[in-house]
C-alpha cells in the first residue's frame, strides 16, 4: 500500500490558515464574553442538491480528517493571525488542538440534502475556527464524486478516465481525480493523483506529437503512429482526429498490415466531432481489417447526458475520457453544504431564516431497505433507535482517529460502488425528477417545533 501524502503541498505544513478570517474575530469575541467553552454541536448538511440532481455522493472526509490533524498554529501562522487579533486569541491558538468529536457519513455513501453528513462536537471555540477547512474540503469533493458516480451510471460499465487536470487548480486536479476514482472512474491522467492516492494513471499522446511530424509534402500523421507505436508497443491509444478522423483510422490500419503479428495498438482515440457517428464508422474500418481487439476511446466535452445518449444509441465506444466538465463546469456545480450550529450549552439552535433551514440538536440517520435496494432515509434525534441502518459513524473521539473506521482509498472506492448499487435506479436516470423520501422522525419533529418556539418567544 502506498504511503498516503496529504494534500497540502509540503508534508506536515499547517492548515491552520487555510481559513477564512470572520472564524477567528468570531472566536476573539467568544473568547472576550465567555462563551467560547461551552460545549455544542455544529452539523454539515446540503441545503439542496443542483438542478436535475436526485442524489450527492460523499467524498472527502478521510482528507479532511488528515487536515484537521495538521491544524495547528506555529509561529508563522501565528504572525499573521496577530495582525488582527488580541494576545489572548493569539495565545489560545497556539496551543489548539481538536479535542472533540466527529460522526459522519462513510465516503461513498450518497446523501440528501438536510441530511447531517458530518457531525462536529466540542467546545464553540474548538468547533467554530474548523468552519472553511471543512466546508472547502467536502463541497470540492463531494460535487466531483456526485458527478463522477453519475457519468458512471451513463457509461453502463464501459471504462472511465478522469482528465481534468488542465481545466482547474493544479492541486484541486489531485483531489478531484481521487474523488473521481472513489466514484467509480477506472483512471486519471495526473500523476500527482497516482502519487499521493495510487489512483491508477492513463495516458499516452496528445496532438502535438501528431503536429510534430511533417515532410517536405506535408502534415505526416503516419510517421507519428509510426513513432509511438515504436516507442509505447502495446499500451499505446492512437489519437486519430488531427486532421481527418476516418483518414487517421485508415492509417491505423494501413500500419497494422505494415507491422504484422507485431502490431498491438491498444485503441485508437476520437477526440471531437460527431462521437457517435465516428465512433461506428471507425468501428466498421478496424473490424473490416480485423482489427477487432482494436478499442474506441471517446473525449472532448463529454459530460452525463452526452455519455448516457451515446450509450443509449449503443455507439461502439470502450473508454470515456472526461475532462473539463469533471473538474470545473456545470456537470460538477456547488452541492450547497453549509456547516451550521444546531446545539449549544445542552439546547437546541436552528436557523429560521427563509430558505435556510436547520434542524436542532444532534441527530443520526437511518436508512432503510428493501431487497437491497435504499428505499427511505428517516432524520432521527441522537439516541432514538429505528427501523434501518445508522449512517453516522465515529470517525474522532476525544479528538483521536477512530481506527476501526480509517479505509484507504480501495476500500472506499469498493464501499461507494456498494452504495450505488442499492441507489435506487430511477434516482441515476439523467435529468430524472423523481424524488427519494426523506422524512424527519416524530420525536425530532416535535424538538424542533419546541425550539423553534423558544427561539421565537
Amino acid at each position: 500500500m502506498p504511503t498516503q501524502i496529504s494534500d497540502i503541498r509540503d508534508a506536515g505544513a499547517s492548515t491552520a490558515l487555510l481559513t477564512d478570517q470572520y472564524e477567528l474575530t468570531m472566536l476573539s469575541a467568544a473568547l472576550a464574553d465567555g462563551s467560547a467553552f461551552r460545549n455544542c454541536s455544529f452539523e454539515v448538511f446540503a441545503r439542496r442538491l443542483p438542478d436535475g440532481r436526485r442524489y450527492g455522493v460523499v467524498a472527502g472526509t478521510e482528507r479532511l480528517l488528515d487536515a484537521l490533524e495538521q491544524f495547528r498554529f506555529g509561529e508563522p501562522e501565528l504572525a499573521i493571525v496577530a495582525k488582527f487579533l488580541d494576545d489572548t486569541t493569539v495565545e489560545w491558538l497556539r496551543n489548539y488542538r481538536f479535542s472533540g468529536d466527529i460522526d459522519g457519513y462513510r465516503e461513498g455513501d450518497f446523501y440528501f440534502p438536510g441530511s447531517p453528513i458530518l457531525s462536529v462536537r466540542g467546545t464553540f471555540a474548538e468547533c467554530v475556527i474548523l468552519e472553511t477547512l471543512i466546508l472547502s474540503i467536502l463541497n470540492h469533493d463531494s460535487a466531483i464524486a456526485s458527478a463522477a458516480a453519475r457519468m458512471v451510471s451513463a457509461a453502463g460499465g464501459r471504462r472511465m478516465i478522469e482528465m481534468g487536470s488542465r481545466r482547474t487548480h493544479e492541486q484541486a486536479a489531485v483531489a478531484a481525480s481521487r474523488a473521481a476514482y472513489l466514484a467509480g472512474f477506472d483512471a486519471t491522467s495526473n500523476l500527482e493523483a497516482a502519487r499521493r492516492h495510487d489512483v491508477p494513471s492513463a495516458g499516452t499522446s496528445a496532438h502535438a506529437f501528431t503536429l510534430l511530424h511533417t515532410t517536405e509534402d506535408g502534415p505526416d500523421e503516419a510517421a507519428a503512429f509510426r513513432g509511438q507505436v515504436a516507442a509505447l508497443g502495446v499500451s499505446t491509444t492512437l489519437l486519430v482526429d488531427t486532421y481527418d478522423t476516418l483518414e487517421g483510422v485508415k492509417k491505423v490500419v494501413a500500419l497494422a498490415r505494415a507491422l504484422g503479428t507485431s502490431f498491438k495498438v491498444r485503441a485508437v482515440r476520437l477526440d471531437s466531432g460527431d462521437l457517435d457517428m465516428l465512433s461506428r464508422q471507425t468501428r466498421r474500418i478496424l473490424d473490416d481489417a480485423g482489427l477487432t481487439d482494436v478499442q474506441i476511446v471517446a473525449s472532448g466535452g463529454l459530460e452525463e447526458t452526452k455519455i448516457d445518449a451515446l450509450t443509449s444509441r449503443g455507439a461502439p465506444i470502450d473508454v470515456f475520457g472526461v475532462g473539463t466538465d469533471m473538474a470545473v463546469s456545470s456537470d460538477a456545480p456547488a452541492v450547497d453544504i453549509a456547516y451550521k450550529l444546531t446545539e449549544y450549552a445542552g439546547k437546541g439552535r436552528m436557523k429560521l431564516s427563509a430558505g435556510k433551514r436547520s434542524l436542532p440538536g444532534r441527530k443520526q440517520v437511518f436508512r432503510e431497505f428493501r431487497d437491497g435496494v435504499a428505499v427511505r432515509d428517516v432524520i432521527a434525534r441522537e439516541g432514538e433507535t429505528l427501523p434501518g441502518a445508522p449512517l453516522l459513524q465515529p470517525f474522532m473521539l476525544s479528538g483521536r482517529r477512530v481506527a476501526e473506521q480509517s479505509c484507504d482509498l480501495p476500500q472506499i472506492r469498493d464501499y461507494a460502488k456498494e452504495q450505488l448499487a442499492a441507489l435506487p435506479s430511477h434516482l441515476k436516470a439523467p435529468g430524472s425528477h423523481a424524488r427519494y423520501d426523506v422524512a424527519i422522525s416524530d420525536e425530532l419533529a416535535s424538538y424542533e417545533r419546541e425550539t423553534r418556539a423558544g427561539l421565537i418567544d
